[in-house]
């Protein structure tokens, strides 16, 4: 069991180091793989438990990202101004 979870954090240290875009790509491939349903089981799990760290590492990305974009808004007096972007709930 703690095997386990040293490999998974290790894994997920592997994880932050990647960009938004290879962390994406990388999903992407496990997915084909998993899709093409050649992987032995053990493998199969250990893809899909790695692709679910990439899914969620992907996520945390997406909502960083959505709260620094700023809606940038033009006052009465012709004044530039920002505020958060909001979103429709």
């Amino acid at each position: 069991m703690n095997q386990i979870i040293l490999v998974d954090v290790i894994a997920m240290k592997e994880i932050e180091n990647l960009s938004f875009e290879e962390a994406l790509g990388e999903l992407e491939a496990l997915v084909r793989r998993l899709e093409e349903g050649k992987c032995p089981l053990d493998e199969a799990v250990k893809t899909f438990e790695k692709g679910i760290s990439l899914k969620n590492y992907c996520d945390n990305k997406l909502k960083t990202a959505r709260l620094k974009v700023e809606q940038i808004l033009e006052n009465t007096d012709g004044t530039i101004t920002t505020k958060p972007f909001l979103t429709e709930e």
